[in-house]
């Protein structure tokens, strides 16, 4: 039976590229793409760009959100909208059990985008060996967490509500992870991402790079276009009936390698210096009075700074590997384009 699916956040940074590299997929067949919209100018470029059909759903009304998604029998959800919510994923959700039931199809499929923090020291994961995507307890530590960021705590706890609502209503859910995504976005929307932007935003209230961690503290990174080969190959073996793993053994991390921070550091230094943004390209400890300014560029919370610009992370793509994803740039890319993402940067923000 063949699949209508739909991208939420399609004028955002990984939703627009992943819409805008669907036509080279060379995906099995499906029934209906379709893109959420919130203006007639969206609904119009998914039409014509991508041949996408644009839906429009009010997201704070459970019932429009099961309408909008039982009506067209949608199959499919890629979730690209926000971290936090606990509501919208679980309506849809109760919205894709529906059509399952309605439609007599054996599955239907929720694809949560998540972030590499609630993996990291910000929520107490290991961070003293590789986390692979792949190991069984990465639910129950997500369901345990008691990490010094309760807000990326609760992000974690989200995605253990996710799992455990899918999986009550039949429904094969999917934890997609992001990390350090670079790399100019390939959309009709936002074209830069959100991790190299706080550096760079920080960096240049401050003058200076400064560092909340020592030099050993590492993050997984993934160019922009990977990421995205992740997503379609996720879709590829849904549609072609591979059955991906999904659940509780569902996560799914988009990452080529990790990079030092104190590199990435000085990649982005160079350039910024170039461009007179920062004064010296030397990489400082962070005292009070420099989160306290970096946080007014930031979230405005000091506390909170540490887990917008650093923190140790050593979680490990393996899951996508299984279904035959590969990272076409290597983990150094980031460090030899670092120059080209502050122009970005500095461009649109």
């Amino acid at each position: 039976m063949s699949h209508n699916i739909v991208i939420t956040g399609a004028s955002g940074y990984l939703g627009g590229t992943l819409l805008a590299r669907w036509k080279e997929a060379n995906l099995p067949p499906y029934k209906n793409l379709y893109a959420l919209v919130r203006t007639d100018e969206q609904a119009k470029a998914v039409k014509e760009l991508y041949n996408a059909e644009p839906v429009r759903i009010d997201l704070n009304d459970d019932a429009d959100i099961e309408q909008a998604i039982v009506s067209r029998e949608i199959s499919v959800i890629y979730y690209l909208i926000d971290v936090m919510d606990k509501r919208k994923p679980a309506a849809m959700i109760r919205a894709l059990s529906k059509v399952k039931q309605n439609t007599g199809r054996d599955d239907v499929h929720f694809l949560f985008t998540t972030g590499a923090k609630i993996f990291s020291s910000h929520t107490g994961l290991p961070t003293n060996r590789p986390l692979l995507d792949t190991e069984e307890e990465i639910y129950e530590l997500l369901r345990t967490a008691k990490g010094p960021q309760p807000l990326i705590v609760e992000a974690g706890k989200t995605n253990v509500k996710i799992i455990d609502d899918a999986e009550a209503l039949g429904v094969r859910s999917y934890i997609f992870s992001p990390c350090i995504v670079y790399g100019k976005g390939e959309g009709f929307g936002n074209p830069i991402s959100i991790q190299t932007v706080a550096v760079i935003r920080a960096a240049k209230r401050t003058r200076r790079i400064y560092t909340v961690d020592d030099s050993s503290a590492t993050w997984p990174v993934c160019h922009v276009y990977d990421n995205t080969t992740l997503y379609l190959s996720i879709l590829r073996a849904i549609l072609s009936g591979q059955n991906p793993r999904y659940g509780k053994n569902g996560f799914y991390l988009a990452a080529s390698g990790l990079v030092k921070w104190h590199d990435l550091y000085r990649a982005l230094a160079k350039r910024l210096l170039e461009k007179d943004v920062i004064d010296d390209d030397i990489i400082t400890p962070a005292n009070d009075a420099a989160l306290e300014k970096m946080s007014t560029v930031l979230r405005g919370d000091k506390s909170f700074v540490s887990a917008e610009i650093g923190g140790r992370c050593t979680f490990t793509a393996a899951r996508g590997h299984t279904i035959g994803w590969k990272a076409k740039y290597a983990p150094e890319h980031i460090l030899e384009v670092a120059g080209e993402e502050v122009d970005l940067v500095l461009e649109h923000s």
